[in-house]
């Protein structure tokens, strides 16, 4: 058998690097819908804790969880639709049930108690899911869970967020905001 020729052998090693190359830019860049998810209000979604506060009625007032399906399982009026609401859509939703033949004029008044966890994965020193606060940036919670890997990307890291129902992937700085319910990967550097 014949021996390659040197020309031949670089060709074919181009070529093999070419298509390892052309792999590393299939990524999608982070769409704008993706970051002005970071300044809108916050909405709600499943593992929020919340706590509800109805005047002057102690036995209405206490911490409820929006449970798998998006619902808050309040007395009296039974279940209330929560995901993807705003705090304040979810106060007035609560009000006008308690209005109908429960209270006369209910205030009812909603904080976060606990958000929903954020992810991280990959080439940190621990991943798994994180206490998330408000502010949070990738950087925070990739500290949070004990560093990179020496084999750890510090570029920018990839960023599985759920905006209007859809989960849209993207890549971002480690220095862009994250939200509750984030899944952060931190990918393995080429080199």
């Amino acid at each position: 058998m014949p021996l390659a020729r040197p020309n031949h052998v670089i060709a074919l090693a181009f070529a093999v690097a070419a298509t390892a190359l052309a792999g590393c830019t299939t990524y999608r860049p982070a769409p704008k819908a993706f970051h002005e998810a970071t300044i809108q209000p916050y909405r709600l979604d499943s593992g929020d804790r919340l706590r509800v506060n109805v005047f002057e009625q102690p036995g209405l007032s206490n911490t409820y969880t929006v449970d798998q399906a998006g619902y808050v399982s309040f007395p009296l009026i039974g279940r209330v639709a929560a995901r993807g609401q705003t705090l304040t859509a979810l106060e007035g939703a609560i009000a006008a049930k308690l209005k109908q033949g429960y209270l006369r004029d209910p205030d009812v008044t909603i904080e976060v108690d606990r958000y929903r966890p954020v992810f991280v994965m990959g080439e940190v020193g621990r991943p798994g899911q994180y206490s998330y606060v408000p502010g949070m940036t990738a950087q925070n919670a990739i500290a949070i869970a004990g560093g990179f890997t020496p084999r750890g990307n510090q570029q920018d890291v990839d960023v599985t967020r759920k905006i209007n129902g859809e989960i849209i992937t993207g890549r971002t700085a480690i220095s862009s905001p994250v939200l509750a319910g984030d899944t952060i990967y931190i990918r393995e550097r080429l080199f």
